[in-house]
């Protein structure tokens, strides 16, 4: 276990690298141990060696991830799954019970938008969607029965940027709890905890992974209370992080403020490459002045991040072309990793939302903009936009 009074005295990228990673106390390895192992020994009937009994229910290679998420994002109790949407799922049946409303977004990772409208819809939750950037929609929409307010910020693909401690009032007021999905900007350019949120949601995949080789979910809180009855419900459900999973997720955030930092240098001068673009229509980036979000972002975000979003003059078809003739972005989902990727969400990450609030335009591109040399992935995108 790691010392918290310490941990609340050091900066992010000390505590990525140590946060819940003390060196091995029999070998004095200085990387946790990958405890690929489903049961423990215990110490007699009931006697448990250091609180682990059964892998489902704790393992220790995951334990030090959960408190290495926590110290990150400034909370009290960090816990892992086995995809973000399983983080997702676990949440919704803490919260929640049939009956019960959310108010969603108009702009989220379509996965969401699927897990309320084909799954939790039939459980009997009920959703409604506003535009979580102004506080008063979002207030609009509230019920008697609502019990979240969920927000993406900056959201999944339109990059909108929703203003967290205004909307952390408005949850306060109804008694609700605000739910911020942190994936696009990660723990260390936004801190939702902080700025009043209840619950961080992440999946893991992404920034925090960053090498597009594991797929995990997160979450975060600062109230023990909820931190134990999502605890519960990750046991009774069992869709957790399994130690390899976990120790990739630990050797990516290692390096997540380095990674970010480039993440966000490269994004920043390719949304000023596409904003100069002639078939280039619009431009989703906050880091862009005339971005509406761009104030609240620069006031809640320590940068603007990696991922840029784009309209292309032509319609769909073109926005089509401009993903297959892109050589160094690679055509693919998921985002976050050092390697830049390119996508048409309409088709791809976002098929469905089609006929709903939440459908993206289909002129529609997204970037996730990588590490490399920032010179080859605007001479990329020159030559894809023709």
């Amino acid at each position: 276990m790691s010392d918290q009074r310490t941990e609340r005295h050091q900066r992010f990228e000390t505590l990525a690298i140590h946060a819940g990673q003390e060196p091995d106390a029999a070998t004095g390895a200085v990387v946790p141990p990958i405890y690929q192992v489903s049961t423990y020994k215990q110490d007699g009937v009931g006697g448990l060696r250091g609180g682990y009994e059964y892998s489902r229910s704790a393992n220790p290679t995951r334990t030090a991830l959960e408190e290495n998420l926590a110290a990150l994002d400034g909370g009290r109790r960090g816990l892992a799954f086995a995809s973000g949407l399983a983080a997702e799922d676990c949440l919704l049946r803490t919260l929640l019970t049939p009956g019960d409303h959310v108010v969603i977004p108009n702009d989220a990772y379509g996965g969401t938008f699927r897990l309320f409208a084909k799954v939790a819809e039939r459980w009997g939750v009920e959703w409604s969607v506003a535009d979580s950037s102004d506080p008063r929609a979002v207030r609009a929409a509230l019920r008697p029965r609502t019990k979240a307010i969920w927000v993406e910020t900056p959201s999944n693909p339109l990059l909108g940027v929703s203003d967290i401690a205004a909307l952390a009032a408005v949850a306060r007021e109804s008694g609700a709890r605000l739910v911020v999905d942190n994936t696009f900007a990660s723990p260390y350019l936004q801190q939702p905890l902080a700025l009043g949120a209840d619950v961080v949601v992440y999946s893991t995949t992404k920034y925090m992974g960053g090498h597009s080789d594991v797929v995990g979910g997160a979450l975060v809180v600062n109230d023990d209370a909820l931190g134990d009855e999502l605890a519960f419900h990750q046991n009774a459900m069992g869709a957790i992080a399994g130690p390899f999973d976990s120790w990739l997720v630990m050797r990516g955030i290692k390096t997540l403020a380095v990674r970010m930092d480039r993440h966000s240098e490269n994004a920043s001068r390719i949304a000023e490459l596409l904003a100069s673009h002639s078939k280039v229509t619009q431009v989703y980036y906050p880091g862009l002045p005339e971005h509406p979000g761009h104030e609240v972002a620069a006031k809640q975000m320590r940068a603007f991040g990696g991922m840029v979003s784009f309209r292309v003059a032509g319609g769909e078809q073109a926005a089509v072309e401009v993903c297959n003739r892109a050589k160094l972005f690679t055509l693919g989902e998921s985002l976050g990793g050092v390697e830049s990727l390119i996508e048409h969400p309409g088709r791809m990450t976002h098929a469905s939302t089609a006929g709903s609030a939440l459908e993206v335009p289909n002129d529609l591109v997204r970037l996730s903009v990588g590490i490399e040399a920032v010179d080859d992935l605007l001479a990329d995108l020159t030559q894809a936009l023709g």
